[in-house]
């Protein structure tokens, strides 16, 4: 199966468990098995799944053919280069192919100024008045190709230009620019490119990312602090007729190396092999010198030789562009292809499994116990009634008396659920307050007056220290708050569960880690990148601030923003099932009462209200078979291993 054709079943795959969940999801809400807390999660499981991408970065030096590898693993049938490829560099701000129908096939454009601003990309996504926007004309490869260029653009800037924009000048550094006899020196025009057309693949989700050489990677935060991390895949591009050279691995061990956390989907392809293509040598000593190399490479990256895949992308775009079999089976492209039809793609998939399957299946269980409860209530209601035939109105009368006195003792329970929530919306309110946005904001304005005020180095490096640690402080105390909430809500359902007989199971639980190791993934990259004597040395104390504030702080705000959320969704979530059954109850009390009454008054409704009841019931059994039977149709999807579907040959005009 091509790559073309596994990424359409994934997206089938993914289209049928979106109607599977929304039928059910319509289906509880016209049963009345919902509520407003199930509606969104609900809303939220399907725009999580509607919003679905997959992220594959393609990260290297200039040089390596990054963008022609693009161009030939996803781009070929379009008969040209869809993005430039020529010597030297091309590529030269991080650039996004992706597919957004709510806007015209173009080009977006961030200007290399707005770096000054110290505000980072994600800042400027929500400001589309900064960014230039270019179109493009979908049905002239010629004009694409031209317009496709400006991600190529350079400016010649004085050094100190350069160096206010975060770009390194230190002839001891890797990434140091090269000063012309001017003075000047060359840095990309634009800060980050967005390039938006409506290309299959694109369309059904992915999103690719072609970032430039080191020295840019070493300049944009966001690059290394949020857009590789959460990258589905990074593809790690080498070129054979240089080996893994000092910038290689400069990138390799600090942006894309297990120890950084880039092991998630990692892939090496050596590239440009044709180079080793030798007339005078049999095919058996290219492939021996091939071999060398991807050895040779896999001793110094530290992976093992089956991670390394050697192509050919020239020869590969040119041999699919020609139908050339002979040339496309040489240039080894296939065996990449390959790799991220059986790697990533099923990876992917498998993610989206369990984050979601684990939702769905907590919303079943609340509806399914919803429904074992209004049949354990009518099951009593029938039991009750049926013991009365052919009593006379004193016995009636006493059961009324019972049904009233338990109906009066689950109001008095209910004063005890009350108060704990009270005393949950008490903690609740403390959560939220360790967790809030706030706290990142006034601890930023007050790291930042701490660094503005600071004359040495070792003030700044504390400054940052403390940052982390007061960080680190609110989000353990959130954890207690989280635990104590639990460990209340756990004794009250088992309360209820025992003297009232709700069918309540034990409360999900909720954990910080994810935020933690977010915060620990920070702290490692400021110390690495900023918190060090070498960084204070080769950088004013204003680089340095703009790149903590610019986007660490943003980061982190992020993750509180992120840890709220979902604190919020949690909350409602644990409460909701108590809250459900506890309506129920009283609901069933107050029927039961009312009928015992009607039926003392007039004792030949029984037999009337014991059918009601019996169809009721019969209705019910029903109810929870469909219900039943919907939820297995959405957990078979899960389960299902996507098969190949039909894809619809996009029209293109051949170059």
């Amino acid at each position: 199966m091509t790559l073309t054709q596994q990424f359409a079943a994934y997206t089938h795959w993914r289209s049928q468990l979106v109607e599977g969940i929304d039928r059910y999801k319509r289906w509880l809400a016209e049963n009345e098995l919902s509520d407003a807390q199930t509606g969104q999660r609900f809303a939220r499981l399907l725009e999580k799944l509607h919003e679905d991408r997959l992220y594959v970065a393609f990260l290297a030096e200039f040089s390596r053919g990054k963008s022609e590898l693009i161009n030939a693993v996803f781009f070929a049938e379009y008969g040209h280069r869809m993005l430039p490829s020529t010597a030297g560099r091309t590529t030269m701000c991080p650039t996004e192919l992706l597919f957004d129908p709510g806007k015209v096939p173009c080009i977006e454009l961030l200007p290399i100024e707005t770096r000054g601003s110290g505000l980072g990309v994600g800042e400027y996504r929500r400001s589309p008045e900064a960014w230039r926007t270019v179109p493009l004309d979908i049905e002239s490869p010629e004009a694409m190709h031209a317009a496709l260029r400006a991600v190529s653009e350079v400016l010649h800037v004085p050094l100190n230009v350069a160096k206010a924009l975060g770009f390194a000048q230190n002839a001891m550094d890797n990434t140091a620019l090269d000063i012309a006899a001017d003075g000047s020196v060359e840095i990309p025009r634009w800060r980050h490119a967005i390039i938006n057309f409506p290309h299959p693949l694109l369309q059904q989700g992915l999103v690719i990312l072609d970032t430039p050489g080191l020295n840019a990677i070493g300049a944009e935060p966001g690059l290394t602090l949020s857009m590789l991390p959460n990258a589905d895949a990074t593809i790690f591009v080498l070129s054979a007729d240089a080996g893994v050279t000092l910038s290689d691995l400069t990138i390799w061990k600090d942006y894309i190396s297990a120890s950084r956390g880039g092991s998630k989907g990692r892939m090496i392809v050596l590239n440009k092999i044709d180079g080793l293509w030798d007339e005078l040598r049999s095919p058996a000593e290219i492939n021996a010198e091939i071999d060398r190399q991807v050895s040779t490479c896999a001793v110094t990256l530290g992976v093992p030789t089956a991670q390394i895949f050697p192509v050919s992308a020239q020869k590969g775009l040119v041999a699919k562009i020609n139908g050339d079999e002979a040339l496309l089976a040489r240039s080894r492209i296939n065996a990449f292809e390959n790799a991220l039809v059986n790697k990533l793609i099923p990876a992917k998939r498998e993610i989206v499994r369990e984050n979601t399957q684990a939702e769905f299946a907590d919303i079943d269980l609340r509806a399914r116990n919803l429904l074992e409860a209004r049949l354990s209530e009518l099951g009593e209601q029938l039991a009750e009634l049926t013991e009365l035939r052919g009593k006379n109105k004193g016995v009636v009368g006493y059961m009324m008396n019972k049904i009233r006195a338990r109906k009066e003792e689950f109001e008095a329970a209910l004063e005890r659920y009350y108060a704990v929530r009270s005393v949950f919306s008490q903690l609740s309110n403390q959560l939220y307050g360790h967790l809030g946005v706030g706290v990142v904001r006034r601890l930023a304005t007050a790291t930042r007056d701490t660094m503005n005020e600071a004359n040495f180095s070792k003030t700044l490096s504390n400054a940052m220290r403390h940052f982390f640690l007061v960080i680190r402080g609110n989000l353990d105390q959130a954890e207690r708050d989280v635990q104590e909430i639990h460990a209340m809500l756990e004794a009250v359902y088992r309360k209820f569960v025992v003297e009232h007989s709700l069918k309540l199971d034990t409360p999900m639980t909720f954990s910080l880690t994810r935020y933690q190791r977010e915060i620990d993934r920070l702290e490692s990259w400021c110390d690495t990148h900023l918190n060090t004597a070498y960084q204070f040395v080769t950088h004013d104390k204003t680089s340095v601030m703009q790149k903590f504030f610019g986007e660490i702080a943003v980061q982190m705000r992020h993750n509180f923003e992120r840890a709220n959320r979902d604190a919020e969704l949690w909350l409602r979530t644990i409460m909701a099932p108590m809250e459900v059954q506890v309506h129920e109850r009283q609901k069933q009390l107050k029927q039961r009462l009312s009928s015992i009454k009607r039926i003392h008054q007039a004792t030949e409704t029984l037999e009337e209200r014991i059918d009601e009841l019996r169809q009721a019931e019969s209705d019910l059994l029903q109810q929870q078979q469909k219900t039943e039977r919907i939820a297995q149709d959405v957990l078979q999807v899960f389960a299902r291993q996507p098969a190949g579907v039909p894809v619809g040959t996009a029209h293109v005009r051949a170059a």
